[in-house]
C-alpha cells in the first residue's frame, strides 16, 4: 500500500546495486564513474564482496544487479556471481566486449540470470563515436552473441543522447534481430563524463520526449523507459554499494550522497541515515499524477531533481508533467552534496 504522498515502506531494501570497478576497456563520452583503464588497488576485493553480500541477503535483498565501470574488467567479479547466483536474481551490466563463447559459458555456468549489455548507437559510426575505441560495436555485438549461444536472456540499454537519438529505431531492431528480449532506453543524467560533457551531449525534454513516441518495437521486443508515465521513484526499495564500499543508495546518487562505510559498519546502519530515509519516504514538493498511478511513487528521480534544483524535495525536470519550464540543456553548477561528501577515490 502506497503511503499518502509517498512511497511503500519498507524496513529493508530488496534490491542491491553493486560498483564493482570503475575501472573500463572503453573510454565512454557518457560514462557516469569517470572510469580509469586501471582498477583502483582502493577498489573492494572479492572477499570483502562476498562477505557483503551474505549481508545483504541476511538483510532481505532479493536482487543483485553488478556494474561498474565494466565488471568483467576485474576477473574476480566471477567469485561474486557465482556467490549471488543461488541466493539472489543476479544480473550483470556489462558492454560485452570482453565475452566470448567461454565466458559466456562460464556466466551461464555460475548462474547469471541475465545479462543487460550497453550499445550507444545503432551504427559503428556513432557507436565507436562514443564509446572512443574504434571495433567496440562489433566486439558488443559478438559478446551478445556468445551469450545468447549460451542461453543467456539479454537487455540492450542505450543512454539516450544528442548524436544517438535519431538512431533509437535502428537500434531498436538490431537488438531484436541479436535476440535481444528487450531494450532499455535510459534518460542521461549529468554524471562523472557525462556531466562535463553535458553541452554537446544533452536534449531538451521536447526532443527526448519526442523521440520515445516515434518508437515502434519489432513484434517479441519489450521497450523499456524512463519518461512519463514510467517515471517512478525508486528510492524507496533501492541500495547500492560503490567499488570503495560507500553505501550511495542509487548508482544515480553517487556524486550526491554518501550514507557510510559498509565495511566499517553494519549495511543496515547506513539505511537508517535521515537522509536515505528521506528519500525513501517520497514525500515530494510536486508529483505526476500518471507516474503515481502507474508506478505507485511520486515525484519521480531524486538524483535529477537534486542536480538541476539542488533540493531533494524538488520536481524531477525529465518528467513532462513536472518540468515548470527547465531547459535540461543548461546544466547548473554541481550542488553541494548534503550531508557527508561522497568519498573521493
Amino acid at each position: 500500500m502506497t503511503a499518502p504522498g509517498g512511497s511503500p515502506p519498507l524496513h529493508r531494501p530488496m534490491k542491491v546495486t553493486i560498483g564493482y570497478t570503475e575501472s573500463c576497456n572503453l573510454d565512454c563520452r557518457v560514462c557516469y564513474a569517470d572510469c580509469a583503464r586501471r582498477p583502483s588497488p582502493r577498489e573492494l576485493p572479492a572477499a570483502t564482496w562476498i562477505r557483503l553480500l551474505d549481508e545483504f541477503f541476511e538483510a532481505g535483498v532479493i536482487s543483485v544487479m553488478i556494474e561498474g565501470g565494466e565488471p568483467l574488467h576485474r576477473p574476480d567479479v566471477l567469485e561474486v556471481i557465482a556467490h549471488a547466483a543461488p541466493r539472489a536474481m543476479t544480473r550483470l551490466r556489462t558492454n560485452a566486449t570482453l565475452v566470448d563463447d567461454a565466458m559466456a559459458a562460464r556466466l551461464r555456468g555460475i548462474g547469471l540470470g541475465d545479462a543487460m549489455v550497453d550499445l550507444l548507437g545503432a551504427t559503428a559510426a556513432t557507436h565507436d563515436a562514443l564509446t572512443g575505441v574504434a571495433g567496440s560495436l562489433e566486439r558488443s555485438l559478438a559478446g551478445i552473441r556468445a551469450l545468447r549461444r549460451a542461453g543467456l536472456p539479454v537487455t540492450v540499454l542505450v543512454i539516450m543522447n544528442r548524436l544517438n537519438h535519431r538512431e533509437l529505431q535502428p537500434l531498436l531492431e538490431l537488438a531484436q534481430a541479436e535476440g535481444a528480449e528487450a531494450v532499455g532506453v535510459l534518460r542521461p543524467y549529468p554524471l562523472g563524463r557525462l556531466r562535463r560533457d553535458w553541452a554537446a551531449l544533452s536534449l531538451s525534454l521536447e526532443e527526448m520526449t519526442a523521440a520515445i513516441a516515434a518508437l515502434r518495437p519489432p513484434p517479441g521486443l519489450r521497450l523499456m523507459q524512463s519518461w512519463h508515465p514510467n517515471d517512478a521513484n525508486c528510492c524507496w526499495q533501492m541500495a547500492a554499494v560503490n567499488a570503495y564500499g560507500r553505501s550511495i543508495g542509487c548508482m544515480y546518487l553517487r556524486e550526491y550522497v554518501d550514507y557510510g562505510d559498509v565495511t566499517a559498519m553494519p549495511f543496515l546502519e547506513t539505511w537508517e541515515d535521515p537522509l536515505y530515509r528521506h528519500l525513501r519516504a517520497g514525500k515530494v514538493e510536486a508529483s505526476c499524477a500518471g507516474c503515481a498511478s502507474t508506478q505507485h511513487t511520486h515525484g519521480g528521480c531524486r538524483s535529477t531533481a537534486y542536480a538541476f534544483h539542488g533540493r531533494w524535495d524538488a520536481p524531477d525536470p525529465f518528467d513532462a508533467g513536472l518540468n515548470g519550464g527547465v531547459d535540461l540543456r543548461a546544466l547548473p553548477p554541481l550542488p553541494v552534496p548534503a550531508g557527508r561528501p561522497p568519498h573521493a577515490p
